[in-house]
Order: C-alpha cells, then structure tokens, then sequence
C-alpha cells in the first residue's frame, strides 16, 4: 500500500469519525421541522421563517444565538445537494462533508498499472477496478448497529463485505456499481464494510467470505448464497426475503373486507397491475409504509378481479394506486402509469398516508399528526377526541369525523384525531386541569411546544354523548359542535392568543407493538428462513444420513422387542414358559444367605474382614442344625441389609479345636480346658477380625440371665468352683451324662435361642462383653 492510499484510508477514517459525533448531536430535519423527503422550496421556507423567529436581533431567549446558528448550519448541510446526499446516506454532517470534499481522487487509478488485454483488446474487455466505490460506501460496526439496524425496519439494506487485497472483489466492482443504480431508485439502501477492519461484523451478519452480499430487513441479516449477481437473481433473492403477509391478493370477493379493515388505523392501498407477480418497487413501498398503510395487490389480467376494474374504472394496461382512508366508495388519491417512478409513489403515500380521523395509538403517529412546533405564528393544532373502544362511541367518532371532512382549514395548521382513554390513560391524566373528572367524550385542543410540552384547552361547552343526541338530528349535532370547534380554533390560531393551561407528557404507549406470542411466531419464521438460507447440500445429505440411521435403530429394535414377545407367547402356549420360571425359582439365592465356617473359609470371614465387619456364627453340630439353623435366621433376618456384617454357622465337630482355643486364648489360662461339646450347641459368637475381640450369646450364660457385669470375675469363680452343677456342664471335667441328671433346670434344644434376638440389640448398642485376644487361633481340618 503507497502513501497515497494511507492518507486516503485516514481522511476516510476521519470523515466517518467526525460523522459520528456530529450526527449525534443534532439532526438537520428535526431543526428545520421537516422529513426527509422535503423538497428544497420546503427547506427554504422553513430556514426563513425560523431565521426571522431567532434571529438574536429580535429574540431575548437566552439560547436564540446558538438555535440560530444550528439552524443555519442545518439549512447550509440540506440546500447542498451533495452534502444533503452524503447525510442521507451516512449521516456525514457540516463538518464531515468539508473533510469529505477535500480528498483526493482515487478513482482513475488502477491496481496494476497496465494490463495486456487492455492493450490487445481494449478498455470494454477490461474489468472495472474503481475501488474508490466501495470507499464511499464503507461504514463502521457501530454505524451498523446504531443507524442501519433501525432504518432496516422501513427500508432494506445491502451490505458488500470487500477487502482490498481480495482480486475477486475488485472484478465485481462494477457489477455492484450496476447493483447500486438498479436498486437505489426503488429504495434499497447499499453500505460496504471493509473486512480488514470490521472481522466482527462479517461474522455477525453470517458471511463467510468475501466478496459477500447481505440483505439486512428490520435488524435481520440474509446472506446471498447465489454465485451471480445479475440483478434479477437479487430482485428474486429480495422479494423471497420480503415478509410473508406484505403482499395479500385481493379479488373480487375480499375486496370489501379488505377496505373495510381500517379499524387498524391504516389506510388502504390498492395497487393493480397487468401482471401475477408484484414488482420490486411496491413490495418496497408497501415495507416502507407497513406501520401506516395496508397493501393489496390487484392481478388486471385475472377474472376474479373484474368487478374491481370496473367499480374504480381502472386501465388493465396500466399500473393503477389508489388510496382510500375510511369511505371505500371513492379512492382519496389515483394515479395510472405504465411504470410509476419510486419518488411519485412515495410523495403520493406521504400526502395520504393518515385516516381522515386517525387514532393516536403511538408517539410516532403523534409525531407525525402533532410535531412540535415553538413558533407561535405557526403553531399546529391538534383536535383530540377521548372515547373508548366501544360500539357505543361509534356516533361520537362519526361525528367528528363528518367534521374533518368538512373542515376548511389545512392538515398542516389543524388535526383532527381520537385516542382511547383506557389504552393511554397517562396521557389523558397528564391534561386533568380545565375538564371535570370524567373526560369521556370530550374534546381537547393541543399545541406541543416541545417534545414533552404542550399548551392544551378544553371545550367544555359541547360533548357528543349518543343519550344527549338522540332527541335533536345528527346534522343538527354536528353543525353545532363544528359551529364551537371552528370558533375556538380561528381563536386559538392568532398570534396573540394562547392556550389556556401548560402540561408535560409522557410518550404514548405503542398498541400496536407486537406481543409475546407474535414475537416468537416471526423469530420461528426468521429460524426457518436461516436455515433454509444457510444449509447446503452436503449439509442435507449428512442430516439425511443421520435421520436414517436413527429411523433403522428404531426399527431394528422395535422389530428384535416384537420377536421376543412373539417367541414369549409361543414358549407360554407350548408349556416351556411355566418350567423355565420353576427353574429361575429354584436357583434363586435368597437375600440373607448363612455361609459355613469351615477351615477354608476361615480367612475371608474372621481374620481377613475389613475394619468395621463383624461376622455372627451359630455353633451347632448335626442332629441340631435343621431344628436351630431356622430361627437363628428369623433373629438375624432384620439385620440382613447391613453390608459390614457376615452370618454364618459352624459344626462344632469340625471347629471344637478352634473353639477350645479361643476360650482359652479370652481366659488367659495356659492349661487347656476341658469343654463339653454337647453343651457348646446354640452359642453365638459374634467376631470382629480386624480388632480382634469376640461377644458370646449362649442361654446359660451369665451375660444372657443377668446383663453384664463382672463377666471375667464370674467366669473364673465358675472354674474355681468346681461344685457347681453349671459349672460341670460347661467346663466339664470328665463330665458324663450322669451330670445332666443332677441339673435343677431342663434347657431343650428348641429354647437354646429365645434371647438371642435380645442379645442382638445389645451387641448393637454396645453394651454386651467383648472378649480381646492376642491373635486367632488357627481352624485345623480333621
């Protein structure tokens, strides 16, 4: 990149920095009064009686010279056509545009300074390299969102991605050139972004490369996906972007309800044409005007349109608009031409786009119906109705209306209009002084000095109550309400006189803001749309593979679920199912299963169990196993859910060594003791392997008769005592079955565990005997 090229890219950046903060702080249209479609003898109007008003020579306001002076430079910025074109279309202002004038031209250099096809063939085979173009056109990311994204809403943007170093770009340079001149005289607006410096904005708009073509329609972005860009593949590209319900068809059979919708406050325009498809230039029209005008479109060529040609005599040739506000009979405005240029259907629209008696159901209507207007010679009244929405106040609006018709002062100067009371109820409390309490259908003069200020008088003396009217005749009510309302306007629109009393208002409420519902059902069509716009070919296959392949797991799976009950009914019709379920029965493990203690289980269930396990065996031998097996299992049945604990039971015949032992090893005693086996059956031991300590249940046992206490002293006195009948039948020495006979008390073996479920809630708590020792004797196998 050369000098020249930098110092035009910073007088660029310079002119759309400038612009920015300029274009903040005032806007020249909104000074002067005026829309953006005032001619320049409107401008010069405006500018002289503004200028003669604050002149600070015959103003004292104390901000005179400085309204001065932004009227001026406003009216200086629009009667420059250039600059007035700059503003429009990027809101250069004063300053910018003499930043603007000064750079230099760029345009008749090339990016290569010669071309050997130029020299062979000459200069029409040549691609157009002016890239000067999209330099003009380039805006900014924070332009975007705070001027293009809201100007979507009324008019539709086309936005080029370029780059400078894209050779592709610079070949299409002049196809946009003819882009730009085919579609801006419809309307469409055109920008450029420079991807280089605006990478954020590419991504967000949805483009991938460049160059790109994005159409931007009330703040959402489409990306064209076409490889050419031949305006009728645009036009095409357009129109399917176009909301869905902008171009109804009328015929001969909806035509009175279409005329008839105006409730909505819009009028109705019909655009007829020799044609079934709508052109560009009225779907961009009808875009334009959406929230003020309702469009349908007329097929001339159609036979279900000739009643309509006929009832308006309508040339079939010709493109025919015709505007009508409330009386469908006789259109307000016509106008018939072959090809009717975008600036007479505007100027056409902007004339007529309000009801004879329109509501204020937003602050832009009231804007439009009552702009604020600080001069006194020229101030604008405005003649407000308050109703409700009710069939009872159709006479009331009516009767005003008939008024509107028939007054003979200008739209510019008077007014007329209705509001509903319960939908802005702020704006009628706002005007509470000069009216009594209820201020249904009665009528209010305004003037709005400013934007929140207005000067307002009520005219008491009248109302157009149905009840008041039905005993005089509706011409006799009209003429004397007109007869009052005329009288205090020609009063009111003196210099000299003033409104009565002042208030400040707040904006209107929007009625016709879109709700919760509408606004999910349009981003649902904006989804659709999106991903309609943006899914590709190899997109489609890959979603069709997937869809499939999940479509054949689902009927892979439904098939093999039908085999299975299919072969499950079979199975249960032949007889094989009931055998197969006998089968599963007997091989069910039951949830509290007692396991043996024998010499190879020994490890896993006492010495290797895991800190906090306990294992609980049941010693008997093999005559009393079945008889004391089943309620040892009904006692530690509630126990079966606890995971750190092991059940179990153990012949005495193959453990009386290991126990002997363990006795032993509890006891402290070297000497071997001499146990009874017999007498051994229905103990419980409930062993904790990690801290190596053990409880005992028996039914002779001290601990089960009288609760623990002394359990070491009491069992040595025991072996101390030799006399003791007990004492010879647990530690028998040498005992007999003689000694049986010589027991006071009889224990059958059916009795051995009837404290065992007691004992169980102890061990539990805590609170039975626990016998330590030193280390666990070894189970040998006989």
């Amino acid at each position: 990149m050369n000098y020249k090229q930098i110092h035009f890219a910073f007088v660029i950046l310079q002119i759309f920095y400038f612009g920015r903060i300029c274009g903040e702080v005032y806007n020249p249209y909104k000074i002067l009064g005026l829309n953006r479609h005032a001619t320049s003898q409107e401008i010069r109007r405006a500018y002289k009686q503004l200028a003669k008003e604050w002149h600070p020579d015959k103003n004292d306001h104390p901000e005179a010279e400085s309204n001065f002076i932004q009227i001026k430079q406003a009216f200086e910025l629009l009667s420059d056509s250039e600059r007035r074109h700059i503003y429009d279309q990027h809101g250069i202002t004063d300053e910018d545009s003499y930043l603007y004038k000064q750079r230099h031209d760029y345009s008749h250099y090339k990016r290569f300074s010669s071309d050997p096809l130029e020299e062979l063939f000459g200069k029409q085979f040549y691609f157009d390299y002016d890239v000067s173009f999209y330099h003009k056109l380039t805006i900014t990311t924070q332009y975007y969102e705070q001027t293009i994204i809201s100007k979507s809403k009324f008019a539709p943007y086309i936005i080029i991605f370029y780059s400078d170093w894209c050779f592709r770009c610079n070949r299409l340079v002049g196809t946009f050139k003819k882009l730009t001149e085919t579609f801006e005289p419809l309307g469409i607006e055109f920008a450029t972004v420079n991807v280089a410096l605006e990478q954020q904005l590419l991504r967000r708009t949805g483009a991938t490369d460049v160059p790109s073509l994005v159409l931007v329609l009330n703040g959402h972005c489409f990306v064209y996906r076409g490889s050419s860009y031949m305006p009728h593949n645009i036009i095409e590209f357009i129109r399917k972007k176009m909301p869905y319900n902008l171009a109804p068809k009328v015929q001969d059979d909806t035509i009175v309800g279409f005329l008839s919708g105006w409730i909505d406050n819009r009028i109705r325009c019909l655009v007829v044409e020799p044609r079934n498809q709508t052109r560009l230039r009225y779907l961009i029209a009808a875009y334009a005007f959406q929230q003020r005008v309702a469009f349908g479109f007329v097929n001339a060529n159609s036979n279900y349109c000739k009643q309509i040609l006929q009832r308006y005599q309508v040339h079939p040739h010709l493109d025919t608009l015709l505007l009508f506000n409330e009386d469908s009979e006789r259109p307000i405005a016509s106008i018939s031409m072959s090809n009717i240029p975008t600036e007479t259907l505007n100027n056409i629209i902007l004339s007529n786009q309000y009801l004879t008696l329109p509501r204020l159901s937003s602050q832009d209507i009231l804007e439009g119906l009552c702009p604020a207007e600080w001069n006194r010679p020229r101030k604008r009244l405005c003649i407000i109705l308050v109703t409700e929405n009710s069939k009872e106040h159709n006479f009331a609006r009516e009767a005003l209306r008939n008024i509107a018709r028939r007054s003979e002062y200008k739209t510019e100067r008077v007014r007329f209009a209705y509001i509903f009371k319960e939908k802005q109820i702020d704006f009628i409390n706002s005007l509470s002084r000069g009216s009594s309490d209820d201020k249904l259908l009665r009528i209010v003069i305004l003037w709005r000095r400013d934007t929140s200020r207005v000067k307002y008088e009520w005219i008491n003396d009248i109302t157009l109550n149905k009840r008041f009217a039905d005993n005089q005749s509706l011409d006799h009510v009209i003429n004397q309400t007109k007869y009052q309302i005329d009288s205090t306007i020609q009063r009111l629109l003196k210099t000299s006189e003033a409104l009565t009393y002042e208030a400040f208002i707040k904006n209107l409420l929007d009625e016709h803001a879109q709700d919760f519902i509408n606004k999910w059902i349009s981003k649902i069509f904006y989804i659709f749309d999106y991903i309609i716009d943006n899914i590709e070919e190899e997109h489609i296959l890959a979603t069709i593979s997937l869809l499939g392949t999940i479509v054949f797991m689902f009927a892979v799976g439904y098939a093999m679920v039908y085999l299975v009950k299919a072969e499950e009914e079979s199975l249960k019709a032949k007889g094989k199912l009931s055998s197969n379920v006998s089968l599963k029965q007997s091989r069910y493990i039951p949830e509290l299963k007692l396991h043996e203690l024998r010499a190879e289980k020994y490890n896993g269930m006492v010495r290797l169990l895991k800190p906090g396990c306990r294992t609980i065996v049941l010693i008997t031998d093999l005559k009393t196993r079945p008889k004391l097996i089943p309620p040892f299992h009904k006692a530690v049945w509630p126990y079966r859910r606890t995971k750190t604990l092991i059940f179990g039971h153990m012949l005495i015949e193959k453990g009386f060594s290991w126990y002997s032992e363990l006795l032993r090893l509890s006891l402290c005693e070297s000497k071997n003791l001499q146990i009874n086996p017999r007498n051994c059956v229905g103990t419980v031991l409930a062993l904790n392997g990690h801290r190596k300590y053990f409880c005992m249940y028996h039914a002779k046992h001290p601990e089960s008769d009288r609760g623990a206490k002394g359990i070491e002293s009491m069992t040595r006195q025991l072996i101390e005592r030799q006399d003791d009948s007990e004492t010879k039948i647990f530690f028998a020495n040498g005992g007999t079955d003689e000694s049986d006979d010589s027991e006071p008390r009889i224990l059958l073996e059916e009795n051995l565990l009837e404290g065992l479920s007691n004992w169980l809630d102890r061990l539990f708590e805590g609170t039975t005997h626990r016998y330590y020792i030193n280390y666990w004797p070894e189970f040998f196998t006989k």
